[in-house]
């Protein structure tokens, strides 16, 4: 009772549910988004590690019910290798966002998920064709960010705007490998002696919301209206990294 009581009283936990919640809903109807929503609200009332730990709890476990189709629809071996580029990369990220000050790892939150929004809507995409080396390197850049602020999705997004790929398998790939990316953060971090206990009980108590947002972001998926999600997506992203930095404290 005493665990659950300090967890219920923890500083800005009605944030922390509130952001879990728009970020599920963000990413059960486009595939990604979770952490530019998330974090840059998570960033204000809790410490880089805490944000990203209750992050990598959540979101784990939020999208498991879209695994099925995103298994059925998606390309695996892609997101295998994109995995491989994550694990190479990952520890050089968390080497840095352990020297951060939790100020300047709101700043960079907020900034980097600006610059990748401003890229994904003017277009920026990679152009080629979608190699092996290629995707591996993606992985890898997405792993240095995923281990320094969390922000696993956007270079994999890039990536995969460009190609060929219809809007479910790209939905697909985006949120098997997420869920790779998460689960290989958090390994890690009890690797190195980062997680404690409450926030993976806080990580918990989030999915809940979270998971049910996922859901109802899914359920109201619908391919034909994919641009019109895709904005209201970018929206929500725009807003919370616009209000996560630290000048509006």
């Amino acid at each position: 009772m005493d665990l659950l009581s300090d967890l219920m009283s923890t500083p800005g936990l009605p944030v922390l549910i509130l952001a879990a919640f728009v970020a599920g809903m963000v990413r059960g109807f486009s595939g990604f988004g979770t952490a530019m929503v998330f974090l840059p609200a998570a960033g204000q009332v809790v410490s880089p590690i805490w944000a990203l730990t209750i992050m990598g709890i959540m979101d784990m476990i939020g999208p498991l019910p879209n695994v099925p189709r995103a298994l059925r629809d998606g390309h695996p071996r892609d997101v295998v290798r994109l995995a491989v580029g994550l694990i190479v990369a990952l520890p050089i990220g968390i080497s840095l966002l352990s020297l951060m000050a939790p100020d300047v790892y709101r700043y960079a939150v907020s900034t980097i998920s600006l610059i990748l929004l401003v890229a994904l809507i003017a277009g920026l995409r990679y152009r080629g064709r979608l190699s092996k080396p290629l995707i591996y390197g993606t992985g890898a850049i997405g792993g240095f960010l995923t281990g320094s602020t969390g922000l696993a999705g956007p270079p994999v997004i890039m990536l995969y705007m460009a190609s060929t790929h219809a809007a479910s398998v790209i939905r697909a790939n985006l949120m098997l490998y997420l869920l790779c990316a998460d689960a290989l953060m958090v390994v890690l971090f009890a690797f190195w002696g980062l997680i404690t206990l409450t926030p993976v009980l806080l990580g918990l108590l989030v999915a809940v919301p979270y998971l049910l947002a996922n859901m109802v972001g899914a359920a109201i998926f619908n391919p034909d209206k994919e641009k019109l999600y895709r904005w209201v997506a970018y929206a929500i992203i725009a807003t919370s990294a616009i209000m996560g930095f630290p000048i509006w404290d």
